[in-house]
């Protein structure tokens, strides 16, 4: 037979260790105390849709105050009135100043020599002096006519008389039988002769009147028309002569000195430096609500100016509107065009307005719901939002004061209607 170890095993006594009992028991207690209190987290973790970091996300809470909307950017420096200068005539052009150059208004800039315009109103003011000429003779002729006329008529009206008073004697002589009835009818015959003559020549003088009166207002209108298309090519050469429309500073020349140039072809341009407006680039989430005449503020050179809103374009060039401020009052003379100014313009201003920081949010959602963090849970919450600025959101409806919602990264809920917030 095989013999087993049975003979060899001893049975060994265990002393109890009662150190080691307490440390166990202790251990046991603090995991029950941990599992105590983190089960609320992690009820609250099991209950949310999804889970995301603290770090990934920026938070704001809603507070009750004063409303500011404004707009904030930085401004140029343009002149309102900057006009260019053309050349009216074609020719050779002189210039008289330089770019940069402080000019006054009617000075003259350059200078343009065109021999053919310089010619066209030589001839056409000879062919005025001629015109000059004939309607003065024409008054000169119409006088010596009038003269002649009128002769005539005195004449007629005096053989009238002359003949009324020859039938007279001879009425008186045949009563008292010294003449004869024919020496009668002879004088009634030259008297109806004379009135007749009489007639004609005062009819003359009416007419001929009208027709020399005519003549001479068809010379006066010819030598008229004449002087109005002397009076143009003046003109014209006098804009030869190219002068400052305004007090101002010379901007940009386009052409080289002795230059010849066509009709309208651009020459310099002069900057009107008593009319600076600033221009500044508005987003179009804020032109809407920009208007003609709004206050604004231009800051610069240590020093702040007021101004209006003067002009707002109704062109959007890469998301942005152009809008101008003009200066209320005189315009600094410190100022120089291009120079960066600081602008500021209001839009509204409130008091007791409950509003919270502007966020990703507002677009991400559409202004229609925001995340209210409870005890470490993003609650999807409906909200009505109303007026915004640059860093606030006015809340209508939804939030009270106090709450603290998230403001960006909600991309990351995925439009969970729950989200536990892990630090």
């Amino acid at each position: 037979m095989i013999r087993d170890t049975s003979a060899q095993d001893r049975l060994v006594e265990v002393k109890s260790n009662r150190k080691r009992r307490m440390l166990l028991i202790g251990v046991g207690v603090a995991v029950v105390g941990v599992l105590a209190l983190a089960m609320p987290g992690v009820m609250r973790m099991f209950s949310a849709d999804a889970s995301v970091s603290a770090s990934r996300l920026a938070f704001a809470t809603v507070t009750r105050g004063p409303f500011v909307r404004d707009i904030a950017a930085e401004g140029k420096v343009v002149a309102a009135n900057s006009p260019t200068l053309y050349a009216t005539s074609g020719g050779a052009v002189t210039l008289k100043v330089h770019a940069g150059d402080t000019v006054k208004k009617g000075q003259v800039l350059a200078t343009i020599v065109s021999p053919e315009l310089t010619n066209k109103l030589a001839q056409e003011q000879s062919n005025a002096d001629a015109m000059e000429v004939d309607y003065k003779r024409a008054q000169i002729d119409a006088k010596k006519q009038r003269a002649a006329l009128q002769q005539a008529y005195d004449n007629a009206q005096i053989d009238a008389q002359a003949a009324k008073r020859t039938v007279e004697r001879n009425e008186a002589a045949y009563a008292k039988g010294a003449v004869s009835k024919t020496d009668v009818d002879t004088a009634h015959d030259t008297l109806e002769k004379a009135q007749i003559a009489e007639r004609h020549a005062k009819a003359n003088l009416g007419l001929d009147n009208d027709s020399l009166n005519f003549n001479i207002e068809s010379k006066k209108l010819a030598y008229e028309r004449q002087s109005l298309l002397v009076q143009d090519l003046q003109r014209q050469v006098d804009d030869l002569n190219v002068k400052s429309p305004v007090d101002g500073q010379v901007g940009q020349l386009f052409i080289a000195e002795r230059a010849t140039v066509a009709k309208d072809a651009q020459l310099l341009s002069v900057i009107d430096l008593t009319a600076l407006q600033v221009e500044m680039q508005v987003p179009e989430s804020f032109a809407r609500d920009l208007g003609i005449g709004m206050p604004g503020e231009i800051t610069g050179n240590g020093q702040t100016w007021h101004g209006k809103v003067s002009a707002i374009s109704p062109e959007v060039v890469n998301g942005e509107v152009a809008a101008r401020l003009a200066f209320d009052g005189a315009t600094p003379k410190q100022l120089r065009q291009s120079q960066r100014l600081s602008v500021r313009v209001l839009l509204d201003k409130r008091d007791n307005v409950l509003t919270v920081q502007r966020g990703s949010f507002v677009d991400e959602s559409g202004g229609n719901y925001a995340y209210v963090v409870r005890d470490g849970i993003a609650v999807k919450t409906p909200i009505r939002v109303g007026a915004s600025s640059i860093d606030k959101v006015e809340i209508l409806d939804g939030l009270k004061e106090g709450d603290k919602i998230v403001i960006s990264g909600t991309d990351s809920f995925k439009g969970a209607q729950r989200v536990a917030i892990s630090s």
